[in-house]
């Protein structure tokens, strides 16, 4: 039976940056086609559920989400599941929630369009192949809704992390065209975005070749869009140890715009479990790039993600993670229990760590990582750094903007959002830093 077709659309999306890049996207795609973004599922005639698939119970807590969508008056939006969980469940989801329309792959949303026009004449839509390239080429062009903008160009993971799903859920390795990134970067200057965040599984296993044809790495990438006027700030994640290379490690001491920022996930401390995980590093060399890292840019912060409890993880094994935390200093970092995920090689080894185990475990690290989260916080009182205002505070008068550092600051000021402002730092919190204006960037 058909349907009307939907005038508005609401895109809710869970998890990853690369989730919130492919939701912008999905927006500007559904607006090409006329539909109006609404601010709430309830006011929306076509929902997307772009979900992802990292954490224990993604899916059931999909079919969760799908079950709250009934209106009040009995009805339902028109309702699409996307992203990494529509990727791994496939036809399982339209099996086992009657109610939904659409199945689309984080690598198949350009067709999105297409799909929704199906479930508009009565059938349900299912598209989860991972045409990485066509998918891009497909995609309307870049518009900024606000100062900082993130920026896809590369996909996928040929790691194999024992623990991941990634790999079966976003594919193989795919670095995007240099012509097609720098476009794309370009028209998100354009259109006032002068912070640009590079975004890929493993970002710095990008490789492409330049105009002129010759090879560059993320490095060269890095350079290029530094060029862009317009462009003041540009950053990276989630990077991989091993692609860490020495153009790269150098851009952090030539490149003006890249912030003294990195993201390097360890994910554990002990040699055994690393081995266990398939991560392809041991702890030495980890500490090895971080060196090098601080040699090039010594104000470099560091941000890391750990697993807590992966299978046979001993109290031993701990305790390297919670010395290998001490030894770097985080200026954050993100930390979670290990959850079996189906299909990957984790989720059938032996030794399970109790759930008990896992949590006190988990209790333990965060605590160390927030002491450095505050302490490094504490250290930048007394600075005077350039702050990009991003959005308003919750007081009024009040911007929120991100240090160099990645920390939130909030400033008691009235300046245009997408200002550049030196900032005196005045106290620094657990989780942000108040500061006063100093004197405003040249723009």
């Amino acid at each position: 039976m058909t349907r009307t077709p939907p005038k508005s659309f609401h895109i809710k999306s869970f998890g990853c940056q690369m989730n919130a890049y492919d939701g912008a996207r999905m927006a500007e795609l559904l607006e090409t086609q006329g539909l109006a973004a609404a601010d709430r599922a309830e006011a929306a005639d076509l929902v997307v559920l772009n979900t992802c698939h990292i954490r224990e119970k993604a899916a059931e807590k999909v079919y969760s989400d799908i079950g709250r969508l009934k209106r009040a008056d009995g009805s339902r939006p028109m309702i699409a599941v996307a992203g990494c969980v529509a990727q791994a469940e496939g036809e399982e989801i339209t099996r086992r929630a009657k109610s939904v329309d659409i199945v689309v792959g984080p690598q198949a949303y350009h067709n999105l369009p297409a799909l929704v026009a199906e479930a508009t004449r009565g059938g349900r839509a299912l598209d989860t192949d991972m045409p990485v390239v066509s998918k891009f080429e497909s995609l309307p062009r870049r518009r900024a809704q606000g100062p900082s903008a993130f920026l896809t160009v590369q996909e996928g993971c040929d790691k194999f992390c024992t623990y991941c799903v990634v790999p079966y859920t976003r594919g193989a390795e795919v670095s995007r065209p240099w012509r097609a990134v720098m476009d794309e970067a370009r028209a998100l200057a354009d259109a006032g975005a002068c912070e640009i965040s590079l975004l890929g599984q493993n970002v710095n296993a990008w490789r492409g070749e330049d105009e002129a044809g010759r090879p560059q790495g993320l490095d060269g990438l890095i350079r290029a869009i530094d060029r862009i006027p317009g462009v003041r700030r540009i950053r990276y994640t989630t990077s991989h140890p091993n692609d860490m290379t020495d153009g790269l490690i150098a851009a952090h001491a030539e490149v003006a715009g890249l912030m003294p920022f990195l993201h390097l996930p360890v994910q554990a401390g002990s040699d055994r479990i690393l081995k266990a995980m398939n991560r392809s590093h041991t702890t030495a060399s980890y500490l090895r790039v971080i060196e090098r890292v601080r040699a090039a840019r010594p104000d470099i912060a560091i941000s890391g993600d750990f697993i807590v409890g992966f299978p046979g993880e001993t109290e031993a094994d701990f305790a390297a993670t919670l010395a290998l935390v001490a030894e770097i200093g985080h200026a954050q970092a993100f930390s979670f229990k290990y959850s079996p995920r189906p299909g990957t090689p984790a989720a059938t080894m032996a030794d399970q760590v109790p759930a008990e185990v896992m949590h006190a475990r988990l209790l333990r690290l965060q605590a160390l990582i927030a002491a450095q989260a505050h302490a490094f916080n504490r250290a930048s009182e007394g600075l005077v750094m350039p702050v990009l205002l991003e959005r308003n505070g919750k007081k009024p008068g009040q911007r929120l903007g991100k240090s160099p550092y990645l920390q939130s600051v909030l400033v008691d000021s009235e300046l245009p959002i997408g200002s550049l402002v030196d900032v005196a730092i005045v106290a620094g919190g657990p989780n942000s830093l108040q500061g006063i204006v100093h004197a405003r960037a040249a723009a």
